[in-house]
C-alpha cells in the first residue's frame, strides 16, 4: 500500500454530455490506475489510485487531453489514504439539487462517426442520426435538466438491444451517449413535396437521394437539422440562388454555403490553419473567409462582397446530402428555414405551413426539436474565432464572471439580438434570435427566456433592458419587472457594449477603461439624439462621455438609416459642399425623377433643430458609401458599410484630416477631401482605404488624448462596426504599437448579440451590496 498514491480530484466546468466520463475511464484503463468518476452538478469528482508516476500522468492528461468541448473552470486536488482499489468505475451521477449545472451545446459530427457512416461493415452505415458521446444534438433536444436521455427528445425512442449494450458499456464510445440510436430503433427521415400531400412520402435513403436529385436540378429543398429547418440549393446555379432570394425576399444579404470536405472549402476561399481548425471545430460555425476570385459559385450568393461564409457538415444528414458524385454540386447555399423577418421554423406541422411557399420539397424527420438554434458565425482574427453570431455549438455554455452577483435577466436590444441570464459568477447568454420587431418573434423570445430559466433553475431578482422605450424587448422587461415586483435597471446602449467586453476579459472592478464603441444607432440619454461614435470612460457601474463623433441631422429620421444617400447629403451640407449633379448621391436622387425630395431635405437641414441628430460612425460609413457611388439604398442592416469594406485597396496608407474641438470629433475635412479625390478621379478602393485609415487615426487620437488626461491605457472595442475586419486589425495594431492594452471580443459578438451580457453585468454591479 505504501507504494501507492491516491488523490481526490474535484473539477468544476462543463463536463456532462461531452464524452468526459468515457475519456477518463479509458485513460484510467490505459494507465492501469484504479478509482472512480462521478458527475456532479458543478462538474465531476474523481478518485485515482496507483503507482505515483501513473497517477501523476493521469492528472496531467485529464487536463491536457480532455474532449474538445469539455471545459474545465477549476480543479482542486487533495491527497487521500489509498484504499487498495485496482479497478476504475463510472459511478451514478450525484444529485442535482444545486442551482447551477452546466449543460452541453450541440456538437458537430465527429470523425469516428463520419467514418462509420460510410463504412458498409458498420451497423449504422448511412444512418442519418449517427452520434456518440463525443458528438450529436444536445441543447436543441433537451427538455429539462439534468442532461439525461429521459429528459431529451430521444426519450420517445426506446433503444434496441444492440444500442442498449453500447450505452451501458463504460469501454464503449457510446457509453451514456444520450442521443444514441440506429436504423432499428431511432429517428427516421422522409421527404414531402408541397402540393402532393396525398402521395406517400419517400423514406430513408430514397428520401435523401430524391432531395439530392432535386437540388442538382436547381430546386430548393428544406431540411430539418439541428435546431430547426434550413433551406438548401445549388450554390453554383445562378437561377436557383436568384429564386431562393425571391422567395425569401432577401435581395442582397449574403448567404452562407456548406461543403462536404475541406478541399471544397479551400477551392472557395483562401485560408490558413486557424480557419481550417475553426471549420473543423466541434461547434462547426459558419466561418467568414476571403473568397477566391475564381470561386466556383454564383455571384448572387454574396453579391458585392469579397468574403464568403463557409461551413462543414455538422450532422450525418448533411454528409449524406453532400456526398460527392458526378453532376452533384460541391457547395450548397444554406440559410435559415423561415419567411423573412420571422423566427426559424422547428416543427413539422409548422414547416408544412410556413415553408411551402419557400421550398420545392421538405426533408423531415421525427426527432422533436425542443428549441430553435441558428448557425453560429465567426471570423478569424489573430488566429482565433472572432464571434459575429453566438448560437448552435456555443449556447448554452456559460461565461465565468469575475464576481458573484444576484440573478439577473437582461433583455438586450432589438429582438434580432438575444437575452442573458446570470447566476452566481456565471452568465448565460441565450442563442441568437432572428426575426423582426413583431409579436411572433416576441413570443419566441419569451419562450427562450423561460426555457433557459427552467434549465438552469434561475429566478431573476432584477431585470435589465435598453433605454429605448420602443423596443419590444424593453416592453417585455418592463412587464416582467412589474408583474414580479423586481427592480428594472435601464442601461445605456453603448455602456452595455463596453461592459460586455469588459466582462469577457474579467477586468477588475476598480479599473476604468477607455471604451471605443462604434455602431449604427443607440438610444442616447439626450433627447432627440442617437449615439454611435463614442469614446467612453467606463466602469461596470457608470460611464462618462469623453469624446464623440460630431452629430448631424438625419433628414427623414428613420428613413435616413435605410437610405444612405440621405446621410451623404447631410454630410455634404455640413461640410458646406453644394449638391451638384456630379456627386453620386445627387445623381441617384435625380435618376428617381424627384427633385422635390432634394428641396425638402434642404429645408429640413435648414431647420435642423426639429430633426433627429446622430453621432453614428456606422451611418458615416453608409454616407461615404453613397458619396463615392457604392451603395445608395440598403436592403439589410450594415449593407453599405460591408460593401464599402469590400472595396478597400490593400497597401494604401494615406488618410484624411480630422478636426477635434473640445470633446467633438468633426469629419468635415474628411468629407471635403473625399469629394476632392472623387472629382480628381482617384480610384474608389484608394478612397475607401484612406477613409478606413482616417477612422483608425480617430480611434488612436481619441485614446491618446484620454490617456494624457486620465492616465488610462486599457482600451475596449465594442459595437457592430468592429465586425469590420480591416478596421479592427488596423486599429488594434496601431493602438498596441503605442503601448495601449487592447481588449476585443472573443466569446460574445461586438454587435447587439453581446448587448444583454453588458446589461446584466451592469445591473449586477449596481445592485451589489
Amino acid at each position: 500500500m505504501s507504494d501507492l498514491q491516491s488523490l481526490h480530484i474535484h473539477i468544476d466546468g462543463l463536463l456532462e454530455g461531452v464524452g468526459f466520463r468515457p475519456f477518463v475511464y479509458s485513460l484510467a484503463e490505459s494507465l492501469r490506475v484504479g478509482g472512480w468518476i462521478c458527475s456532479t452538478p458543478a462538474g465531476a469528482d474523481i478518485t485515482v489510485e496507483g503507482a505515483p508516476e501513473a497517477v501523476h500522468r493521469f492528472v496531467q492528461l485529464v487536463q491536457e487531453k480532455a474532449p474538445p468541448l469539455a471545459h474545465i473552470d477549476a480543479i482542486r486536488i487533495e491527497q487521500i489514504p489509498p484504499s487498495g482499489s485496482f479497478t476504475f468505475q463510472i459511478l451514478p451521477s450525484a444529485g442535482y439539487e444545486q442551482d447551477f449545472q452546466p449543460l452541453p451545446p450541440d456538437i458537430g459530427i465527429c470523425e469516428d462517426c463520419r467514418k462509420e457512416l460510410f463504412d458498409p461493415a458498420d451497423r449504422r452505415y448511412r444512418y442519418p442520426f449517427i452520434s456518440c458521446a463525443n458528438c450529436g444534438p444536445r441543447f436543441s433536444i433537451l427538455e429539462q435538466a439534468p442532461y439525461q436521455r429521459g429528459n431529451t427528445a430521444m426519450a420517445a425512442f426506446e433503444m434496441c438491444e444492440a444500442c442498449a449494450r453500447e450505452y451501458n458499456d463504460p469501454a464503449n464510445r457510446r457509453y451514456h451517449a444520450h442521443p444514441i440510436a440506429c436504423e432499428t430503433c431511432g429517428p427516421q427521415v422522409w421527404l414531402e413535396i408541397p402540393g402532393e400531400r396525398d402521395a406517400p412520402p419517400l423514406r430513408g435513403a430514397s428520401a435523401i437521394e430524391k432531395a439530392r436529385q432535386l437540388i442538382a436540378e436547381g430546386r430548393i429543398v428544406a431540411i430539418k437539422d439541428t435546431g430547426g429547418y434550413r433551406l438548401l440549393c445549388d450554390a453554383a446555379n445562378p437561377e436557383a440562388v436568384a429564386e431562393l432570394r425571391r422567395r425569401k425576399r432577401r435581395p442582397h444579404k449574403p448567404f452562407a454555403v456548406i461543403v462536404g470536405e475541406m478541399h471544397a472549402a479551400e477551392q472557395l476561399c483562401r485560408m490558413g490553419q486557424a480557419a481550417r481548425d475553426l471549420l473543423n471545430a466541434p461547434q462547426r460555425p459558419v466561418v467568414v473567409l476571403e473568397r477566391r476570385p475564381d470561386a466556383p459559385i454564383a455571384p448572387e450568393v454574396a453579391p458585392a462582397q469579397n468574403t464568403l461564409g463557409v461551413m462543414l457538415p455538422y450532422t450525418a444528414l448533411h454528409h449524406l446530402l453532400l456526398e460527392s458524385a458526378p453532376g452533384f454540386p460541391s457547395a450548397l447555399v444554406i440559410t435559415s428555414g423561415n419567411p423573412n423577418e420571422e423566427p426559424l421554423v422547428k416543427e413539422n406541422a409548422e414547416a408544412r405551413r410556413r415553408l411551402a411557399p419557400l421550398a420545392d420539397a421538405v426533408l423531415m424527420h421525427d426527432l422533436e426539436i425542443q428549441t430553435r438554434c441558428h448557425d453560429s458565425v465567426v471570423r478569424v482574427f489573430q488566429g482565433h474565432a472572432y464571434p459575429l453570431r453566438r448560437a448552435r455549438g456555443y449556447v448554452p455554455s456559460p461565461l465565468r464572471l469575475a464576481h458573484k452577483g444576484i440573478p439577473v435577466l437582461a433583455t438586450g436590444g432589438e429582438l434580432k439580438s438575444t437575452f442573458c441570464l446570470t447566476n452566481q459568477e456565471y452568465a448565460f447568454p441565450g442563442q441568437h434570435i432572428h426575426g423582426g420587431e413583431n409579436q411572433r418573434t416576441l413570443r419566441v423570445f419569451a419562450e427562450h427566456v423561460a426555457r433557459m430559466e427552467r434549465l438552469f433553475h434561475i429566478r431573476p431578482e432584477a431585470v435589465a433592458c435598453d433605454l429605448h422605450p420602443g423596443y419590444l424587448s424593453t416592453r417585455y422587461a418592463r412587464e416582467r419587472a412589474e408583474s414580479e415586483g423586481l427592480p428594472l435597471i435601464r442601461v445605456q446602449h453603448h455602456h452595455a457594449h463596453i461592459v460586455s467586453c469588459m466582462a469577457e476579459h474579467q477586468i477588475p472592478d476598480d479599473e476604468p477603461v477607455i471604451g471605443v464603441t462604434f455602431d449604427r444607432t443607440g438610444y442616447s440619454p439626450v433627447e432627440g439624439e442617437t449615439w454611435g461614435g463614442e469614446f467612453l470612460l467606463s466602469t461596470y457601474t457608470d460611464f462618462q462621455r469623453a469624446y464623440h463623433l460630431d452629430d448631424i441631422p438625419l433628414p427623414g429620421g428613420e428613413q435616413a438609416v435605410r437610405h444612405p444617400w440621405r446621410q451623404a447629403l447631410a454630410w455634404l451640407e455640413r461640410a458646406g459642399i453644394p449638391w451638384t449633379q456630379d456627386l453620386p448621391p445627387v445623381q441617384h436622387v435625380l435618376r428617381q425623377g424627384d427633385r422635390r425630395t432634394l428641396q425638402a431635405i434642404q429645408r429640413q437641414m435648414q431647420n435642423a433643430t426639429t430633426v433627429q441628430r446622430s453621432s453614428s460612425v456606422g451611418l458615416l460609413f453608409d454616407a461615404v458609401a453613397s458619396l463615392i457611388g457604392i451603395r445608395h439604398e440598403i436592403s439589410y442592416t450594415g449593407q453599405a458599410a460591408m460593401e464599402l469594406e469590400a472595396r478597400v485597396a490593400s497597401h494604401q496608407f494615406g488618410l484624411y484630416p480630422l478636426l477635434i474641438t473640445g470633446e467633438v470629433i468633426d469629419p468635415v475635412l474628411t468629407i471635403r477631401r473625399i469629394v476632392d479625390d472623387l472629382r480628381d478621379g482617384v480610384p474608389q478602393g484608394v478612397i475607401v482605404a484612406r477613409f478606413h485609415n482616417t477612422i483608425v487615426m480617430m480611434v488612436h487620437e481619441g485614446c491618446r488624448k484620454i490617456r494624457e488626461e486620465r492616465g488610462i491605457r486599457r482600451v475596449v472595442l465594442s459595437g457592430c462596426i468592429w465586425q469590420n475586419a480591416t478596421l479592427l486589425g488596423r486599429a488594434v495594431e496601431t493602438l498596441r504599437n503605442d503601448d495601449f492594452e487592447v481588449c476585443f471580443h472573443r466569446q460574445v459578438p461586438p454587435n447587439d448579440g453581446g448587448l444583454a451580457l453588458g446589461q446584466a453585468v451592469i445591473a449586477m454591479h449596481r445592485l451589489k451590496g
